[in-house]
């Protein structure tokens, strides 16, 4: 009877619920929320889905899917590989994931639009403000400038570059930072509307804008070569990024390279976003993610993606003053480089005003230069603050 008695006692503190504790409570509840929004309201499912359902299953408790001492330890023999857990050991592909999700983002992205309007570079740069609003308010809250660099570039709302810097600069920050800029990066739609509203006026908002120039195929040959050259010889400490971005975009613009294209652009980068949104949801355990230091983090990040939009969207007023031709300050919102969320919700605001309003490709020029600032901001924190 004994034996019994202790078998059932030893199954009860197995199972997750004699483990179940208020921080799982917590983090569950957030990736259900998570999971609605994705399901329910359509936002952004392919980045939210995944991440909230590994944030749901590293949160039940005895589950083993995420180990955070293997994570910082690492594997140094097969018997840890067998237990270390299948999110853990997506978790530890970090060094390599961004660069391999900048193959696929480049062979999506069209950079015709920036070619033909070469001003929305000064849009992207100008969304940037976020990043570095974000940094010297994380050194005035105690962090230090490595930490404070990885949180600022949660405002350029580019998840790959933002997992990219902080495995460099601040690693043990790495979870609740990657999972703020995928999770604003999907929270788009509900971010940005307020405040480009609220900085423009509606006869601003209602500016239709003349059709861009046709680009060349020569010209989107060339662009991704210079752009390369360009970058990685003033921030060597980007290229791995910028590099494939545009290797990416290089096999989609030569038209002889069509399988590269459609592997990088489809099957890989879907592979890619599981395994990245899987772990970094993985990483936001209760016990490692609330915390002051991650609050800290979640504010940081909303107010750095609220002031990059607002600094896109001012220079882009000020560039419509100066400029003789009309341009609409939504898409100056588009500089962020949430590619292409950003500038879908330019093109829907913009609809709202003026029914006759298209300005989706004209906001592709700055979210494009968005995605390339994101990544020169980074490089110039690599420079700063990682020795380089």
């Amino acid at each position: 009877m004994g034996a019994i008695v202790e078998t059932i006692i030893k199954f009860w503190e197995s199972t997750g619920i004699a483990n179940f504790g208020y921080q799982n409570g917590i983090m569950i509840v957030v990736a259900l929320f998570f999971l609605y929004l994705a399901i329910r309201h359509g936002f952004e499912p392919l980045l939210l889905v995944p991440i909230a359902f590994g944030m749901l299953l590293s949160n039940l408790p005895m589950t083993g899917i995420f180990l955070n001492d293997v994570v910082h330890e690492g594997i140094t023999n097969s018997n840890q590989m067998a237990d270390a857990g299948i999110f853990s050991i997506f978790y530890m592909l970090k060094p390599i994931l961004p660069s391999l999700i900048f193959l696929g983002v480049g062979a999506m992205t069209d950079f015709g639009p920036l070619i033909a309007n070469p001003k929305s570079l000064l849009m992207g740069a100008a969304a940037q403000l976020g990043i570095f609003f974000a940094f010297f308010a994380a050194i005035a809250l105690g962090f230090t400038a490595q930490e404070a660099a990885s949180i600022g570039i949660i405002g350029g709302a580019d998840g790959p570059t933002a997992i990219y810097l902080t495995t460099k600069l601040a690693d043990h920050l790495l979870g609740p930072i990657a999972v703020a800029a995928y999770s604003y990066m999907a929270l788009v739609p509900i971010i940005q509307p307020p405040i480009m509203n609220l900085l423009t006026t509606k006869h601003e908002r209602e500016l239709k804008m003349d059709q861009l120039r046709t680009v060349s195929q020569r010209e989107k040959i060339l662009f991704p070569i210079a752009v390369t050259i360009v970058i990685a010889l003033l921030l060597p400490s980007v290229a791995p990024l910028i590099g494939m971005l545009m290797l990416g975009n290089l096999f989609k613009e030569s038209r002889c390279t069509d399988r590269l294209s459609d592997t990088s652009a489809n099957a890989l980068s879907n592979i890619l976003v599981i395994l990245l949104g899987t772990c970094v949801g993985a990483s936001a355990t209760g016990t490692t993610f609330l915390t002051w230091s991650t609050i800290k983090i979640v504010i940081l990040g909303v107010l750095a993606f609220g002031f990059g939009t607002a600094g896109g969207v001012l220079i882009a007023k000020l560039m419509n003053v100066l400029s003789k031709t009309p341009i609409n300050p939504l898409i100056g919102s588009a500089g962020v480089s949430a590619v292409p969320m950003a500038a879908r919700v330019s093109q829907v605001e913009g609809r709202k005003a003026n029914p006759t309003n298209f300005l989706l490709m004209h906001a592709m020029g700055p979210n494009v230069a968005g995605v390339i600032g994101s990544g020169v901001a980074a490089g110039v924190m690599l420079c700063m603050y990682g020795g380089y």
